[in-house]
């Protein structure tokens, strides 16, 4: 149903905001039909996919850019970290409008902004310059990242909403193996510029499907508008959980790991091993597929597990595989794919873990979803902002990358049982959570 305005909602959120609380919870609200959750995935999927198609499809093009702006590889890569960057401060300021503005506004404003500074590297004179724009460009995206989130809490808790993001990783996950692939073949017609263009009239295309398609998710009456002080409130009251704030760091642990392989395997695997930018691209779209089947076998797991065993599995799974993957490079042992391997494996871990420590971490603030997404996303982020240029000081290359990964993880492995707790998670399970806390 095309819908050009904010109308009055009578789904998931007005069902609990007038359901009658027993005890200390309210009744659950009822879920969205089965049709209805394919067709919120594949919209919500859309917007969120503009931020790994953003990060991703240039990466073939790190070398060329190198060359063409007379800078250095590590130079390079602090063009990703701009991204980065501008997608967790983006997230910071666009999580508390969604909460205050309703969703559909900043999610369209956000992407515009994504699809100006796009064509704007189109006249780019340098690396300073295009790192800027890329800044934008993450802030742009950053509308589809935490907004999408805040919607699937809008609508699901518990393990509705943790298979519903799972269901957006299968989306979400279609960019990193597509993203490589049309940059590398974009560019055997164009130079790297015109990765940019496709980008743009991608966003051009999410700024006209959500105009035409996006309902709102949240209704005035639910709407916080406290200002800046309201807002700073906001986040010092989610910093003051500490399961919250354990799960938080935990997700942005497991995102570094997944952004150490981001920025360095483009070096990697086309300087270390030769493989031209299309053969780059194939080899990435390989991991990711490791990524999209993990996140896809998860609610499967969901049927027998809680979010919490699974994330803690995962994460154990991930940090060995990274070991593995440090010993092979260190070695030289396997070559190719004694590097290709582990990678995948700790992809795959990657894929069970992120969509649970999310799941688990907004199940305990229903009533600022918006917000804590934000603080979510700008951790994950801004996280990974700080460990892609790492990859590059320390030479580019796999030992490198996986000296990374596995200290991203062993880390979020430390989180998890000083901070999080997971055996204390049992009180807040959210499969047991509202749909709505107020």
């Amino acid at each position: 149903m095309i819908d050009h305005g904010e109308p009055r909602l009578t789904t998931t959120q007005d069902t609990a905001a007038a359901a009658p609380a027993t005890g200390a919870r309210a009744h659950r609200a009822p879920e969205p039909a089965p049709r209805s959750q394919a067709r919120t995935a594949l919209v919500l999927g859309a917007f969120v996919a503009l931020g790994p198609l953003t990060i991703d499809m240039y990466l073939p093009a790190l070398p060329t850019i190198t060359e063409d702006l007379q800078t250095t590889s590590a130079t390079v890569q602090l063009t990703l970290t701009g991204t980065l960057v501008g997608l967790a401060l983006g997230q910071l300021v666009l999580g508390p409008l969604a909460d205050a503005l309703g969703r559909r506004r900043p999610l369209l404003a956000g992407t515009a902004v994504h699809v100006l500074a796009s064509l704007l590297v189109l006249v780019a004179p340098n690396v300073a310059v295009l790192g800027a724009l890329r800044f934008f460009q993450g802030v742009g995206a950053a509308a589809g990242a935490v907004i999408a989130i805040a919607v699937v809490r809008d609508l699901f808790t518990g393990r509705a909403a943790a298979t519903m993001l799972s269901r957006l990783f299968l989306v979400i996950g279609a960019a990193p193996v597509l993203a490589p692939t049309i940059g590398g073949e974009v560019l055997r017609f164009t130079s790297w510029r015109g990765v940019f263009v496709v980008l743009a009239v991608y966003g051009a295309l999410l700024v006209a499907m959500g105009w035409f398609a996006l309902r709102e998710t949240l209704p005035p009456e639910r709407r916080r508008s406290n200002g800046v002080v309201g807002t700073l409130r906001g986040y010092r009251a989610l910093l003051r959980d500490r399961t919250y704030v354990g799960l938080v760091l935990v997700a942005g642990l497991t995102m570094a790991g997944l952004f150490a392989y981001v920025s360095g395997s483009s070096f990697v695997y086309q300087r270390d091993f030769g493989l031209s930018e299309q053969q780059f691209g194939l080899f990435f779209g390989a991991g990711a597929v490791f990524l999209i089947g993990a996140t896809q076998f998860n609610p499967v797991l969901l049927r027998w597990f809680g979010p919490a065993q699974i994330l803690v599995s995962a994460t154990i799974a991930g940090a060995v595989a990274g070991a593995v993957l440090l010993a092979l490079a260190a070695t030289g042992t396997g070559g190719l794919f004694g590097v290709a391997i582990p990678l995948w494996g700790v992809l795959a871990a990657c894929g069970l873990a992120l969509p649970n420590a999310p799941a688990l971490a907004l199940s305990r603030h229903g009533e600022a979803a918006g917000t804590a997404a934000a603080l979510l996303g700008a951790v994950q982020f801004g996280v990974g902002a700080a460990v892609s240029p790492v990859v590059g000081l320390l030479g580019n290359d796999a030992v490198a990358m996986g000296t990374v990964i596995v200290g991203s993880l062993v880390l979020a492995l430390v989180v998890l049982f000083t901070v999080v707790r997971p055996w204390e998670l049992t009180d807040v399970d959210p499969a047991d959570t509202p749909a709505v806390a107020h």
